[in-house]
């Protein structure tokens, strides 16, 4: 799928039905939301021998909302480039806008990316109730809310 640079003999392609359970039990393990984990929209990291090293999802929302998620990749990959071809690839099959949630700590990455956050009144209404929630569980359990909502508009501002 496209010229973008991988490690020698990885490759990227749509995950098959053969591939959910790996999908799965990858974010499971990272501890990523593992809701709405549909095998149809997601793109994979394989091996030569065709084995899943990384794994991300375009999810759709309410009103054409668009979403990157489920971003995971094997540690012993990290490092090498995987997340982040993955996440050009989704961004030229998805096209802008195209949001994300992820903890505070991921935000210079994802800025690396051409993601900003975007204003309050900017965010569509399923990223506001997201946020809004988050914030009242954290609020519940005393802690503050690392959860961050980042947009990319595809350079615009």
């Amino acid at each position: 799928m496209g010229s973008i640079p991988l490690p020698p003999g990885v490759l990227l392609r749509r995950a098959e039905r053969t591939d959910a359970a790996a999908i799965h039990r990858l974010i499971w393990r990272e501890r990523l939301n593992p809701l709405s984990l549909d095998w149809r929209r997601f793109t994979l990291a394989v091996d030569a021998q065709g084995r899943m090293l990384a794994c991300a999802q375009i999810k759709p929302h309410g009103g054409g909302t668009r979403e990157l998620a489920s971003l995971a990749v094997l540690p012993a990959w990290r490092g090498q480039g995987l997340a982040g071809a993955l996440i050009r690839h989704l961004q030229a099959q998805a096209g802008p806008p195209l949001y994300l949630t992820c903890r505070a700590a991921l935000v210079p990455f994802y800025a690396r990316h051409g993601f900003r956050a975007p204003a309050e009144a900017e965010l569509p209404a399923y990223f506001r109730r997201l946020r809004r929630a988050a914030d009242w569980l954290f609020r519940m359990a005393g802690r503050w809310s690392s959860m961050r909502i980042l947009c990319w508009n595809g350079g615009q501002l």
